[in-house]
């Protein structure tokens, strides 16, 4: 039926958004692919040791043309959770998105350094 339309008919909206995780010296940094997303749909939180996305897009088109009318709606959720690794300052998560990428940044506690010990050598 929806061949007529130009080859496969899919929606643009993913089940999820795609995901990476990687590590820098100070921090765990996970970016997600949120095209279309605005940053107050976008809920970032730690939930019993995992760091939770979820979102919500929501997308309209109509088109109105001398001789056809065209309109579209589509709306989609998801929610992703990932344990968190051990070492993780749960206070200090920072959470940004810049054309279309979410950026969630997991800074890492600070070690307390303990106090170098020196031994003497016997010369």
């Amino acid at each position: 039926m929806f061949e007529d339309f130009g080859g496969e008919w899919r929606s643009p909206f993913r089940r999820s958004p795609a995901v990476d995780i990687g590590e820098k010296d100070n921090a765990y940094e996970v970016t997600a692919d949120m095209p279309g997303f605005e940053e107050k749909s976008i809920e970032v939180q730690v939930v019993d040791g995992s760091l939770s996305i979820k979102g919500e897009r929501k997308s309209e088109k109509e088109e109105k043309k001398k001789d056809y009318y065209v309109s579209e709606r589509e709306f989609g959720s998801f929610e992703r959770s990932f344990p968190l690794p051990e070492g993780v300052d749960t206070d200090k998560i920072e959470a940004s998105l810049k054309n279309g990428v979410l950026t969630v940044t997991l800074r890492r506690r600070q070690r307390r350094k303990s106090p170098q010990k020196r031994s003497k050598s016997s010369r």
